[in-house]
């Protein structure tokens, strides 16, 4: 394939002309336009944060205004929450769009509302309790001992979501003296919470591409690993690393996101859409929804997927069931990164930031975007974060998966980078486990 825009694989140069339209509030989906760039398609980014200023520079055409950029574009994407009534009302004039409805925003926002929705759906929900003063969450644990798990609810940045605490203490004493002793502190961070029961078992995620209509198959199986260190030790930074494989409907789906499928059709929602869950013995319980592409979820994804983007992504904006070609196998993504990350310290960052990132051999395969940008034709790290790249493998095998994504690390050459040398490593454990219970069919 020629990536200069001329030309198709089938030579077909008017579908090379279509131009895609990214637009969040971070620096989230250089990736993913980068790759429709490669694949010959234009592509324009906007994200709001100011922090972000310099990402992508180098790689991707960037805008100050998207929406002076709606005519120009045949496809708009949201890559986040948060533009769901600004989506519905551009599919409403007739413009292709992939992301967001407001039904799905407020699946993701509002933790109430979407376990309402599970449970109306016929899912099997936790008990939960949702609030907005901490003093009444604290007299509620403290009248009520048990395990929970603090989560914050609400629209919510990237980096409060971090702020989430699960009980080890069986009367929950521990999560009570964190939410006692940092009330001050969560109420100037966090509005609005949920307070869940605590349940033991396998962390795992189904999801799937969602046209406006149906589902397209074959779904995704994911397990991130969400702390810091290896041996999931630390805090919560978002994400470190994933290991996934593309999977025909099993009993997971059909019992959690597949009951969405009506609600996700009325409310015209195009993209991807995932539901986490914990699953034990006794069933699956569906935890929360992401109504977007995940982050590194997508360029994970890319790795194990043979189609071209930027037709899937027409197809589906269109409403059609595209072919959607994937790797058999595993594949497995690794957050490389630089201080401050997971922290917010800009101080920190002004050591960081425009350092190089080298490559032993000029071999980029399985290298995807995080906040860098490309200057004089160096890669260096940009933006405000220190989460720099993400880099991913695929194999028949966990351990090939692993072995590619790692090997494919050793290549890269950057000062004081870190990154989690067990991703995927609890696949042999989880996944007999899974098998027991008869979910993985």
């Amino acid at each position: 394939m020629e990536q200069n825009g001329k030309k198709s694989p089938n030579g077909d140069s008017e579908k090379k002309n279509l131009k895609f339209l990214f637009v969040g509030w971070e620096s989230l989906s250089g990736d993913l336009a980068w790759q429709l760039t490669k694949e010959g398609y234009e592509a324009k980014v906007y994200f709001k944060t100011p922090d972000d200023e310099d990402v992508y520079d180098g790689f991707l055409e960037k805008v100050g205004d998207w929406k002076v950029n709606v005519d120009w574009a045949d496809i708009i994407v949201f890559d986040d929450v948060g533009f769901g009534g600004q989506a519905d009302q551009l599919r409403k004039s007739g413009k292709l769009v992939v992301g967001g409805s407001g039904y799905t925003d407020k699946l993701e926002e509002d933790r109430e509302f979407a376990q309402t929705e599970m449970k109306r759906v016929g899912m099997l929900t936790l008990p939960h309790w949702d609030f907005e003063n901490h003093a009444e969450a604290i007299a509620f644990i403290a009248a009520n001992p048990g395990r929970y798990v603090y989560k914050p609810s609400g629209f919510t940045s990237s980096d409060m979501k971090g702020l989430l605490f699960i009980s080890k203490e069986d009367d929950g004493k521990d999560i009570l003296q964190i939410l006692s002793s940092n009330k001050k502190f969560l109420e100037s961070k966090v509005r609005q919470f949920q307070i869940q029961k605590f349940v033991a078992g396998v962390e795992i995620a189904v999801g799937a591409f969602f046209n406006g209509k149906d589902f397209v198959y074959p779904i995704n199986v994911n397990f991130e690993h969400k702390r810091l260190f290896p041996g999931d030790i630390g805090p919560f930074t978002g994400e470190m690393g994933t290991l996934m494989f593309w999977s025909e409907p099993n009993k997971i789906f059909k019992e959690t996101l597949e009951r969405m499928r009506p609600d996700l059709a009325a409310s015209g929602y195009v993209g991807y859409v995932d539901i986490n869950c914990i699953a034990n013995a006794r069933g699956i319980y569906p935890l929360e929804f992401t109504c977007r592409f995940g982050y590194p979820t997508i360029s994970i994804q890319m790795e194990g997927v043979l189609s071209e983007w930027g037709t899937f992504f027409k197809a589906i904006a269109s409403g059609e069931a595209p072919e959607f070609r994937t790797k058999k196998g595993f594949q497995i993504g690794v957050i490389c990164a630089t201080p401050p990350f997971p922290f917010d310290d800009k101080a920190e960052m002004k050591i960081y930031r425009d350092l190089s990132i080298l490559f032993k051999k000029p071999n980029f395969e399985g290298v995807h975007l995080g906040d860098v940008k490309l200057v004089e034709g160096e890669w260096r790290i940009a933006g405000n974060t220190g989460y720099a790249l993400v880099v991913t493998g695929s194999g028949t095998t966990v351990e090939d998966a692993r072995k590619q994504a790692y090997g494919r690390i050793e290549n890269i050459m950057l000062q004081n980078m870190f990154y989690r040398t067990d991703i995927g490593q609890g696949w042999s454990e989880d996944s007999d486990k899974l098998q027991t219970w008869g979910y993985l069919y």
